[in-house]
């Protein structure tokens, strides 16, 4: 068996993606999520998972430090990594969506352009872009609510889970643009030398979230 490198994110989706790989019958009991290590090998040195940064993942498999990775749909949207997209694993679900007050107008003419914080302009631009619609994207890294609570922005553009973050800051959901999950992604190489171990494990977790979800 050749070895395989695993690239997750830190956080909940690395805990989800584990058990995932438990239930189709993959060691992982010697990775440690609770300690500060970032690099984490089995015994017989055939499985490596590394701890990355969410918005790194798709680089490292891109580049082929690791093999497989898992990732947020969003991400791969917005950076257009060249990899292999496998699977949708369905975890982490959650939305990508415009808010703001409920009053705001999402279309604007083109002397008063809809201003629009986000962390995801590439993704952004390219849905108004479609629609025809020009509009003032101003990117921000940490949170985009601040945006229309202090006059910066008209509304934001972001992962929507529960909504309550919003909601506590007197914004909701104007648009739902898409549907988000995590997606096993594989570098374009690997895919072709190590198939034979890479294929059935594919294939293994493709049953067991079918079962799951059944």
């Amino acid at each position: 068996m050749k070895k395989l490198t695993i690239a997750l994110s830190k956080g909940r989706l690395a805990k989800e993606t584990l058990l995932l790989l438990k239930s189709c019958n993959v060691d992982i009991s010697y990775v440690d999520l609770k300690s500060r290590k970032l690099i984490f090998n089995n015994d017989d040195d055939t499985l490596c998972i590394i701890l990355v940064k969410p918005t790194d993942v798709p680089t490292y498999v891109e580049r082929g430090v690791a093999d497989i990775g898992v990732v947020g749909k969003d991400t791969l949207m917005e950076h257009g990594s060249n990899v292999y997209e496998m699977l949708d694993l369905g975890l982490g679900k959650c939305k990508l969506s415009i808010a703001g007050y409920k009053k705001i107008c999402l279309e604007k003419n083109s002397d008063n352009n809809l201003r629009i914080a986000t962390k995801y302009p590439n993704i952004i631009k390219e849905v108004y872009d479609i629609r025809g619609q020009h509009v003032d994207i101003i990117k921000l890294n940490g949170s985009v609510e601040l945006g229309p609570l202090v006059g910066l922005t008209d509304v934001i553009f972001d992962i929507v889970e529960s909504g309550s973050t919003l909601k506590e800051n007197g914004l909701c959901v104007l648009e739902d643009i898409c549907d988000i999950s995590a997606r096993l992604i594989v570098n374009k190489v690997s895919l072709k030398v190590k198939r034979d171990t890479i294929v059935p494990l594919i294939d293994t977790m493709k049953n067991v979230l079918e079962q799951k979800n059944d």
